[in-house]
């Protein structure tokens, strides 16, 4: 079992090397990681252990450099090509998907969002239990997108609906009271287990690489950048639209309301991954640009933030609210810090700014040490609440992540821990969120009477 484990580490960094050659696509990344699993599973046939047939297998592909190089003389068109919206395939090109095709299927998965959504709206009169389904509206055609992507097989799947099913069900049967907190703790975390189902079919199954899951996380920043942008453009031209319609005379609005929002904001999800999908390796990434400007940024909030509850006293009198946006701002920095990680080249060496992401994590820390105690204190004034424990757990499962970055981080810079164990460390982590999310759609509801 560690033996395999070691080999899928190699594999793991075999692939995030090839993955920083500008030439090779990810489908190309995936073609080639598919081949070298053949060699190897060739030569274990042989007799070979797992580290040699790993060594073997890597010699049978060539020096990557090489294939770099061969890569760029055959394929010099693609990287001006992917920079336009509709890429023409050739005759020499790869054999993937044509460009067409997809976007044929992307437009009518974002359609199917929003009929979803607007016959969901028409049937479910109930606002509260629309909210709850919203996301088993919306989400799997996202997580349809990625199946058809990857080319996942029918039982793979399946496989994913079994967990989507229970979740529906779920969601669905259990009484809740209405506006209570079990149940706005359910619509707040049932997106969390959606989101990570659909990271299974981004990932094609291999969720066990390392690799595959910080492609995951590097995804998830990429989708939320393009989906504001598309966000903020639709707004602008839905803006200048009814204004000009209202100079008009005509009355756009329940137009807007009934039919436009209902189609644009969850059919736009779709177009956000597959824009994600489409751009990415194509020109340099904008993740390093975004972690060096709003690193800093977020150090100096969270300094201002300790201040603000220094100077309120009493951690019992520190208002439920700001606990509330607080618990936003550090899920906001742990994003940030994963973020930062998927962008860096494991290779280099330590730096500047990898010790300015340790000061960023041990601010984070003491903000939520110091969250976690007038927590503690609330529970103690005033008892126990679904939403008061459903914070706890989250802000303990935080302050564990951001310890252990930080005791990661440290090893790092002193040079005696290799990057990989800091960026394994997130994607392993990931899945606990996921079971928290569970925890409490799952159980809390019964546990505290469906209040």
């Amino acid at each position: 079992m560690a033996a395999h484990a070691e080999l899928e580490a190699q594999i793991d960094r075999w692939r995030s090397y090839v993955q920083r050659r500008r030439a090779i696509s990810p489908a190309d990344v995936d073609e080639l990681e598919d081949h070298l699993r053949e060699q190897i599973a060739e030569r274990q046939a042989t007799g070979l252990d797992d580290e040699e047939a790993f060594l073997v297998a890597i010699k049978r592909l060539g020096n990557l450099d090489a294939v770099s190089q061969e890569f760029a003389r055959e394929h010099s068109d693609r990287l001006w090509k992917q920079l336009v919206l509709l890429p023409e395939k050739t005759p020499d090109d790869d054999g993937s998907t044509p460009a067409w095709r997809e976007l044929a299927v992307v437009l009518a998965l974002a359609v199917g969002a929003g009929i979803a959504v607007k016959v969901g709206f028409l049937l479910i009169e109930n606002e509260n239990v629309f909210a709850r389904n919203l996301g088993l509206l919306v989400v799997p055609f996202i997580a349809g997108y990625f199946t058809w992507k990857r080319r996942l097989t029918p039982r793979a799947g399946a496989a994913l609906l079994i967990p989507y099913g229970v979740l529906a069900v779920i969601l669905n049967a259990y009484p809740f009271s209405v506006g209570g907190s079990t149940e706005l703790l359910a619509v707040l975390h049932a997106p969390v287990i959606l989101w990570l189902l659909a990271g299974l079919a981004y990932v094609g199954g291999r969720w066990r690489s390392d690799s595959r899951r910080m492609d995951f996380v590097r995804f998830t920043g990429e989708f939320a950048i393009y989906y504001t942008l598309l966000a903020l453009g639709g707004a602008v031209l839905i803006g200048l639209t009814l204004g000009a319609f209202t100079l008009i005379g005509t009355d756009l609005e329940p137009v807007l309301a009934e039919w436009i929002l209902p189609f644009a904001v969850p059919g736009a999800l779709v177009v956000a991954a597959w824009l994600v999908e489409a751009k990415q390796n194509v020109v340099e990434n904008i993740a390093p640009v975004l972690t060096r400007i709003f690193t800093p940024l977020t150090i100096v909030m969270l300094l201002a933030l300790l201040g603000v509850i220094a100077a309120a006293g009493g951690l019992v009198d520190v208002e439920r609210e700001l606990l509330i946006l607080m618990d936003a701002i550090l899920i906001l920095v742990l994003s940030l810090l994963l973020y930062s990680i998927s962008a860096r080249d494991f290779l280099a060496r330590p730096g500047f700014f990898d010790a300015l992401q340790l000061v960023l994590v041990i601010a984070a820390i003491a903000v939520d040490a110091v969250m976690l105690t007038a927590m503690l204190t609330r529970i103690a004034e005033f008892g126990f609440s679904p939403n008061k424990i459903a914070a706890l757990g989250l802000n303990l499962l935080l302050l564990v992540h951001l310890v252990r970055a930080a005791w990661l981080t440290v090893g790092f810079l002193r040079g005696r821990r290799p990057f990989g164990q800091l960026e394994n460390w997130q994607t392993r982590y990931l899945p606990v969120y996921g079971a928290w999310g569970a925890v409490v759609v799952v159980l809390f509801p019964p546990v505290f009477g469906f209040i």
